[in-house]
């Protein structure tokens, strides 16, 4: 009777290899499945991040811009040749100007005003700087990207009797020291949409504006 025990306990507590095989090929499958998943959770997390990261910079190119155009005042300034230069010099995907609000970090004796370009460089919008307002010779702007993957950078100007120009300032009368009621931009970002943006200028009214 102990021997035919036996007998039955190991024939049914052992496993034959199509058995082994089989529950392989399960584990191997629900792992391919997990994997398949986790890799599909991390790819689309690291596509939300890079998206995120866009959209902030997105936010911030335009933020700039607005805050820029927004303080633009009355100030004309001189070339790299001594030639004067307007407050503000527009083309339709282009525009230089001086802005109020230049802050010092550091409390510097220094002006307030800066003298501020726009500009599309190889679908990569661009802002520049200039180190002073009235520049030296050779000098140029210090140039950083806002964004890349720019399709197009339009802008249009708004006189004080309603009239739109594609550039600035009108040639008739020569005004110099004159600004735009509003500019109106357009930044064409592709596949992720168009942005449009009317500033009115403040400082289109103020007295012109001095520095040191």
């Amino acid at each position: 009777m102990n021997k035919a025990h036996f007998r039955f306990v190991t024939s049914t507590a052992g496993f034959t290899l199509v058995e082994v095989l089989v529950a392989v090929a399960v584990f191997a499958t629900m792992a391919a499945l997990a994997w398949g998943g986790l890799n599909a959770v991390i790819r689309v997390r690291e596509t939300l991040l890079v998206e995120q990261e866009d959209f902030t910079r997105i936010q911030r190119m335009v933020g700039v811009l607005e805050r820029d155009l927004g303080s633009a005042v009355r100030r004309t300034v001189r070339g790299n040749y001594g030639e004067p230069l307007a407050a503000m010099i527009g083309g339709p995907d282009q525009v230089e100007f001086t802005h109020a609000g230049f802050a010092s970090p550091l409390a510097e004796a220094r002006s307030s005003l800066e003298r501020v370009v726009y500009e599309l460089d190889l679908k990569s919008l661009k802002r520049g700087r200039y180190a002073a307002l009235d520049r030296a010779p050779g000098s140029a702007p210090q140039l950083s990207t806002l964004r890349d993957r720019i399709e197009s950078f339009r802008l249009r100007y708004l006189d004080k009797d309603g009239h739109w120009f594609d550039r600035w300032p009108p040639r008739d009368p020569p005004q110099p020291d004159a600004l735009p009621r509003a500019v109106e931009f357009r930044i064409d970002l592709g596949g992720a949409g168009e942005i449009t943006r009317l500033i009115e200028l403040a400082g289109a009214a103020a007295p012109i504006a001095t520095a040191p």
